[in-house]
């Protein structure tokens, strides 16, 4: 045996699969090249690993799975000093593999213990520079509960690519330019000296909303009478009249937070001959570079900014480069990529704005398959620029995703499965610009979103649930848990653990679930102490710790063949498994299935807690051995977790 290992179940299961390609080669020559991907058994009864190979194999050599494998087994011959104790034939056609756990506890543990902080990180052999774009929610008011499972997913990304040994930056993608930033910015200017001491960001979404508010209700005062007026149908009087009632409804609910705020807003759009038009110039000016307008915007967009970087220190997540939107506007990248799509037989007029046919250009370069889309599926036309000359967000998307790939080999961008099309859009432009196989060097890491029961959430109407809030709560509901398990600690203590704890729990919930599903965040399951959650295995990481505290030092040489138990190999075989788990969520971006590894690992080790004594086992070697154990388990844990941007707690 090789120590350390930088993958001690890859070993074995190589070792398997080197046995059984052996054996088939003799019995069966020319299948000898055959599939042998072994799988994992539902319980150590049936051994480590098994193979299925003999249920596809005899139905080409017409014999019997069950004949073909007791065949196959019998010309196994397993070396000496091997990580396999025995291979069985069983189930009807299944060959199991059983690992000696003598030497594979040895191998196991003593590489986890002697890597430590490295051990299950196993490096690609093929580096790549890879940006992470993540998060990028418009300036325009604080980060929600849903904007939150953005960056917790986006940064769990980089720190999977980080550790597989990719070169990786994250970035964030500043939206400073379109229509929701001039809302608030002609707000802003409208009730700046009204700035509260509060979060920054929080004030700056209730002048947005408030803002919005306001001019939806003028706006749809003005269609009634319309529609009063031209003797609409009492259905499309009535659709009006409830969408009034429901901006009214949302004024009220502003009003709560802010009365003198609000109607300060009120009165000074109310003063103003035309809102849309100061909007649009603002809009317009700060397209073009307009010096005053810049000054302004970016002002306002810097404090948003401010009340972000705010909150996700909370949590520890950050970002190696913010990318402004409006340089791109600025220094022609936009225009280039217009002039550049222009001289393409897929754009023209329509209506005097110009689209891009994203149809025909994905029918005729053939990627349709790339893109996993239907043939017979129609992909709607992009719209590249408005009739007043100002770009739309796709547009600079494409010029931003450019730049990213002149920047990186391999982009990830972590946006909502609501913009779908708008990045298969995106992708097909690029593939004009670039080449086909160069736009799918882009990927859209899609995620669903995060429902709170009972709960709807508008920006515009100031209705949402901030990642404060959230984070705020967390800390609350953790600190009184602290104080019932732990009312002997300092204050101090206690405050730190809740944070701890809080920020983990909610981590946890938005990225324990595959990106592919929503979250229903309920409050039961973030903090469930019991079982899947991150105070779970915090909670299981402090148990280790204080168990080894407790002992004292361990000796670096451990003989584990007093390791026999059905609980401690259990045990080995997970923390052995955790390599390859990693490996797994590197490659297919699956930062669920290390949440999901790190929860069965704790429950594993709770039930070796529970069934096993450690400090006081039946002899020396015993105590020593299982020490050591409890060891790896933590070092495990805690590399598993890190991964996810959780903290571990040595006491909790």
């Amino acid at each position: 045996m090789k120590l350390p290992a930088i993958n001690p179940f890859g070993d074995f299961r190589r070792e398997c699969e080197d046995l059984l390609q052996r054996s088939v080669k003799t019995i069966l020559p020319s299948y000898a090249a055959h599939n042998l991907r072994l799988t994992l058994p539902p319980t150590l009864d049936f051994g480590d690993l098994a193979s299925s190979l003999c249920f596809e194999l005899a139905q080409a050599v017409r014999t019997q799975p069950t004949a073909l494998a007791q065949q196959i087994v019998e010309g196994l011959r397993v070396p000496r000093e091997s990580l396999i104790r025995k291979v069985e034939s069983a189930g009807g056609g299944y060959i199991n593999f059983y690992a000696d756990y003598s030497r594979f506890s040895q191998l196991t543990l003593a590489s986890a213990r002697t890597l430590g902080r490295s051990y299950g990180y196993v490096q690609t052999n093929a580096p790549l520079t890879v940006i992470v774009e993540h998060t990028s929610v418009n300036p325009a008011g604080p980060i929600h509960v849903g904007s939150a499972r953005n960056s917790i997913l986006g940064d769990a990304l980089y720190r999977l690519n980080r550790a597989r040994g990719h070169d990786v930056s994250a970035n964030f993608y500043v939206d400073d330019v379109g229509r929701q930033i001039a809302v608030l910015v002609y707000g802003f200017q409208r009730v700046r000296t009204l700035l509260r001491k509060e979060k920054i960001d929080h004030w700056l979404g209730l002048v947005y909303a408030a803002t919005s508010c306001i001019m939806e209700i003028e706006k749809l005062k003005q269609v009634l009478r319309r529609l009063r007026a031209s003797e609409a149908s009492e259905a499309e009087v009535k659709r009006a009249q409830t969408e009034l009632d429901d901006w009214v409804s949302a004024a009220g609910y502003l009003c709560e937070q802010d009365a003198s705020l609000f109607y300060t807003l009120l009165d000074k759009i109310k003063q103003d001959p035309d809102p849309e038009g100061a909007i649009a110039t603002i809009m317009q000016s700060y397209e073009r570079g307009d010096r005053p307008t810049k000054r302004l915007v970016r002002h306002v967009v810097d404090l948003c900014l401010a009340g972000f970087k705010e909150t996700y220190d909370r949590v520890q997540i950050a970002w190696d480069s913010w990318d402004w939107e409006s340089d791109l506007v600025w220094d022609g990248a936009v225009t280039a990529v217009i002039t550049q799509l222009k001289g393409t037989p897929y754009c023209a007029l329509v209506d005097d704005a110009l689209e891009f046919d994203a149809e025909r250009a994905a029918r005729e370069a053939n990627i349709k398959p790339l893109l996993g889309i239907p043939p017979d599926h129609e992909i709607p036309s992009l719209v590249l620029n408005r009739s007043d000359g100002t770009t739309l967000y796709s547009t600079r998307d494409i010029a931003y995703s450019l730049w990213k790939l002149s920047h990186a080999e391999r982009v990830i961008n972590v946006i909502g499965r609501e913009q779908a099309l708008a990045q298969t859009q995106i992708r097909i432009a690029l593939s004009v610009l670039t080449s086909p196989q160069r736009a799918m060097d882009m990927l859209h890491y899609a995620y669903e979103f995060v429902t709170l029961p009972e709960y709807r959430m508008s920006k515009r109407r100031g209705r949402y649930v901030t990642f404060d809030e959230i984070l705020d709560e967390a800390e609350k509901r953790a600190r009184r848990e602290v104080e019932t398990r732990s009312p002997h600690l300092p204050d101090r203590d206690k405050d730190a653990i809740a944070r701890a704890v809080g920020g983990g729990a909610v981590k946890y919930a938005l990225i324990s679930i595959a990106p592919t599903k929503q979250v229903v965040f309920q409050w039961d399951a973030v903090l469930n102490f019991d079982t899947n959650s991150a105070p779970f295995i915090q909670y299981a990481y402090a148990r280790a710790a204080n168990i080894l505290k407790k002992a004292g030092a361990i000796p670096n040489h451990v003989d584990y063949r007093p390791l026999q138990q059905r609980a401690e190999h259990e045990l080995v075989r997970k923390i052995a498994r955790f390599p390859e788990v990693f490996v797994d969520a590197a490659e297919n971006l699956a930062p669920n299935s290390v949440a999901e590894f790190a929860n069965d690992l704790s429950a594993a080790f709770n039930s070796f807690y529970a069934s096993l004594p450690v400090l006081k086992a039946e002899t020396p070697e015993l105590r020593t051995a299982r020490l050591a154990l409890v060891d790896a388990v933590k070092i495990t844990l805690r590399n598993a977790v890190s991964l996810l941007g959780i903290d571990v707690l040595e006491r909790m």
